[in-house]
């Protein structure tokens, strides 16, 4: 992906839509979301910014698009909220980020997801992001895929060979084949050996059956959108299967998945909701810095375990910050 530059910006340009709210006398955000699914509630974001004191439809007017019709279609879904002019647009993921910035580099972006900002030309660095973009990192650098396949093996203990799904991503889309590196560097010290099975689109059974076919004992599953999005399918054929899972997010788990690693949304968008909240008073996005989200949790489904005939391990259950019974 090539690397933007945001020279030649007019300064102050980013935060010209707030003068209005300002001038009013009433502190009205409206705030852009873009995200690939619809699947994951607002309601932890809506509670963040009521503890900020904005009341939705009153003084937080929330304008959200989805890529419901596939990734495709973000760019045009990226250019749409940018017509709007929100205060500030919220990116889910970097396919969303990127949509967002093609269309817009004056609009402040916060953006959230697990990718390299850097490397992606969406900020210039960490601590000193940009003109008009920060965000927040959902996954430790190096060190997340690694965490999960160890988390894993710790649930299946007699799991020798492992396979990671992995989408069937484009050159520029580098984040499964980082997932895939630190899960391979991790598997030797951790005793099992990668299978890595790419999804190629249509139905997920093809997919399954190759990983059946490779006598995988366990499955990771990557962190690409379109995997949220069709948690469902890949849930089942997990059930189908009797093959232990692990995935993300926290909503995987309640939907019938065995085992997440991943952000606690509740203190992660209490942060996103504060950033938000300062750039649209004012606050350039260039000085605050992209922040590691540091609030990553395990979740257990314990029916899952028990259709599974799994027993977590006494050490994995006190670990758990949630658990579904």
């Amino acid at each position: 992906m090539r690397r933007r530059t945001f020279s030649g910006l007019v300064a102050g340009a980013a935060l010209s839509p707030l003068q209005g709210n300002a001038q009013s006398g009433v502190h009205r955000l409206r705030l852009g979301i873009l995200r690939p699914d619809p699947f994951f509630s607002n309601k932890p974001l809506i509670l963040a910014f009521q503890q900020l004191g904005y009341a939705e439809g009153q003084t937080l007017i929330l304008n959200q698009q989805f890529a419901e019709q596939g990734l495709s279609s973000l760019p045009e879904l990226g250019r749409r909220v940018a017509e709007l002019k929100p205060d500030v647009i919220l990116t889910v993921g970097a396919a969303a980020t990127d949509a967002v910035l093609r269309a817009t580099v004056i609009i402040p972006i916060v953006f959230l997801g697990s990718f390299d900002p850097v490397a992606a030309g969406f900020v210039a660095s960490l601590a000193r992001p940009s003109h008009s973009t920060t965000g927040f990192l959902t996954a430790p650098e190096g060190a997340f895929a690694a965490r999960k396949l160890a988390l894993l093996k710790e649930a299946v203990p007699a799991a020798k060979r492992i396979a990671v799904l992995l989408p069937d991503a484009p050159p520029d889309d580098p984040g499964a084949q980082r997932e895939l590196e630190e899960a391979r560097a991790a598997a030797p010290d951790l005793g099992v050996e990668l299978v890595a099975v790419e999804h190629r689109g249509g139905s997920y059974e093809e997919a399954f059956s190759r990983i059946v076919a490779a006598r995988a004992e366990a499955l990771l599953v990557d962190a690409h959108p379109s995997f949220v999005r069709d948690r469902k399918p890949i849930i089942d054929l997990c059930a189908k299967h009797r093959l232990p899972a692990i995935y993300d997010w926290p909503d995987q788990v309640r939907d019938g998945g065995l085992m997440a690693y991943g952000p606690n949304l509740d203190k992660l968008y209490t942060r996103v909701a504060f950033y938000i909240d300062c750039i649209s008073k004012g606050e350039k996005p260039g000085d605050l810095p992209v922040e590691q989200d540091t609030s990553l949790e395990l979740t257990l489904n314990l029916a899952t375990a028990r259709t599974m005939g799994l027993t977590f391990p006494p050490a994995l259950l006190s670990r758990a910050g949630q658990r579904v019974e």
